[in-house]
C-alpha cells in the first residue's frame, strides 16, 4: 500500500504486517547515510538503494545506516528482505505513534525511543527514532533530517575514543544517550518556565496565567508518555541475555537508566507543582472576588440606613412635623453624613476595609 496515513486507526481492516507509513509527512528528500568505521578507518557516504549495503556484510567494521524519512516504504521493505527483519517490526518502524519499547530477536534487537526538542516556549516537538541493532550494523530510522546526531559525528572523528574501538552495542548506547541528554535541556527550560509562572501567579495572576498553566499541564502529559516507558525499556536491555549486548556495555545503559529516572522524577514533581499552581490560581481568583464583594457590601451597608431615612420622609403623609422645620433639610444631611462616617469608622475598626 502506498501513501501515508495520519492515524493508526486508519489502518483498520488491513492485514498484519501491512507496510504503510503512519504519521506526519515531512517535506524533504529521503536520504540514506552510511557511516562505516573501525579503529583505523572512517568513511561516510550517501547511497540510493539498500542493495548497496551488501559489501559491508563481509567487512570487519561497524556500519551505521541512517534513514532520514519514512514515507518511502520501499526502503524499509528492502531492509527487511536483505537483513531478514520480521515484517511486524518493519510495520512498527513505519508507525510513528509507537510507545518506546525494546524487542529481542535471535539476530537483532529492535528499540523505539522518542527524541524531544522544544520548538518554542510552549511547543514540544516529538520525533520517533527506531533502531535495529545487528552484529555489524546499526540502522537508525528518523522522521526527518535534523542535527540530532551531530555530537556523535564529531565523536567519530576521534580514533582513540571508545566509539571507534567498540562494537554496535556501544554505538546504540551512544545514540540513545544523545537522545536522552536532550531531555535535560527540556527539563531546564521547564524549570525556568514554571518558576516564571509561579512568580506571576503570586504577583499578578490573570487569564493568561491560567492559559499558560494549562499548556504546561498538557505538554507534561505528552512528555510522561514518552519518558516513563524508557525505564522499562532500559531495564529490559540490562536483563537481556542477547549475545549482541556485551556485559560491559550494559553498564553504560545503566547510566542512561539513571538519567531517565532523574527526568521522570522531575516530570512527576512538575505535575505536582502545576496541580498546586492551579489551586493557587483558583484561590487567588476567589480571593479577588471576595475582596470585590466585600467592598460592594460595605457601600451597600452604608446606603441601607440612608435609603431607609429617605424612604420614611418620602411617604408624603400630610402630618409629618419634620417636613415643616426650617432646619429639617440641613439636619437630614447632617444625619446622612454622621451615619456614613460612623459606619466607615466601624468597618475600619473591624478591618473590613
Amino acid at each position: 500500500m502506498s501513501g501515508s496515513l495520519s492515524y493508526a486507526s486508519e489502518k483498520s481492516g488491513l492485514p498484519p504486517g501491512s507496510l504503510v507509513h503512519v504519521g506526519e509527512v515531512h517535506e524533504h528528500e529521503h536520504k540514506i547515510t552510511v557511516i562505516d568505521y573501525n579503529k583505523s578507518t572512517l568513511t561516510q557516504r550517501t547511497i540510493k538503494t539498500i542493495a548497496e549495503l551488501q559489501p559491508y556484510k563481509t567487512t570487519d567494521t561497524v556500519t551505521w545506516v541512517i534513514i532520514d524519512g519514512l514515507k518511502d516504504v520501499s526502503i524499509i521493505d528492502a531492509i527487511g528482505q536483505h537483513f531478514d527483519i520480521h515484517v511486524l517490526v518493519l510495520e512498527d518502524i513505519l508507525n510513528t505513534h509507537q510507545r518506546p519499547k525494546f524487542e529481542e530477536f535471535d539476530d537483532y534487537l529492535y528499540i523505539v525511543i522518542k527524541a524531544i526538542a522544544l520548538a518554542d516556549e510552549f511547543n514540544v516537538e516529538y520525533e520517533q527514532v527506531s533502531l535495529l541493532l545487528l552484529n555489524k550494523f546499526v540502522f537508525t530510522f528518523k522522521e526527518k533530517p535534523d542535527a540530532l546526531f551531530d555530537p556523535i559525528f564529531n565523536r567519530l572523528n576521534n580514533d582513540k575514543g571508545h566509539l571507534r574501538n567498540l562494537g554496535t552495542d556501544y554505538l546504540t548506547y551512544i545514540i540513545m544517550d544523545t537522545i536522552v541528554d536532550e531531555y535535560f535541556s527540556l527539563q531546564d527550560t521547564f524549570d525556568e518556565l514554571i518558576e516564571n509562572v509561579e512568580d506571576e501567579l503570586l504577583s499578578n495572576p490573570s487569564a493568561q496565567t491560567l492559559n499558560t498553566i494549562q499548556k504546561i499541564k498538557r505538554e507534561l502529559i505528552f512528555l510522561r508518555r514518552s519518558v516513563s516507558p524508557l525505564r522499562e525499556l532500559l531495564a529490559s536491555i540490562q536483563r537481556s541475555d542477547s549475545p549482541l549486548l556485551n556485559d560491559k556495555t550494559k553498564r553504560y545503559f545503566g547510566d542512561i537508566y539513571d538519567h531517565v529516572i532523574r527526568v521522570a522524577e522531575a516530570m512527576e514533581s512538575y505535575r505536582d507543582l502545576i496541580a498546586g499552581m492551579l489551586d493557587i490560581y483558583l484561590s487567588s481568583v476567589s480571593n479577588k472576588m471576595n475582596e470585590t464583594m466585600k467592598i460592594l457590601t460595605v457601600f451597600a451597608s452604608i446606603f441601607i440606613p440612608l435609603t431607609f431615612i429617605a424612604g420614611v420622609y418620602g411617604m408624603n403623609f400630610e402630618y409629618m412635623p419634620e417636613l415643616k422645620w426650617r432646619w429639617g433639610y440641613p439636619a437630614l444631611w447632617a444625619v446622612f453624613i454622621g451615619v456614613s462616617l460612623f459606619l466607615l469608622r466601624f468597618f475600619k475598626k473591624k478591618n473590613w476595609l
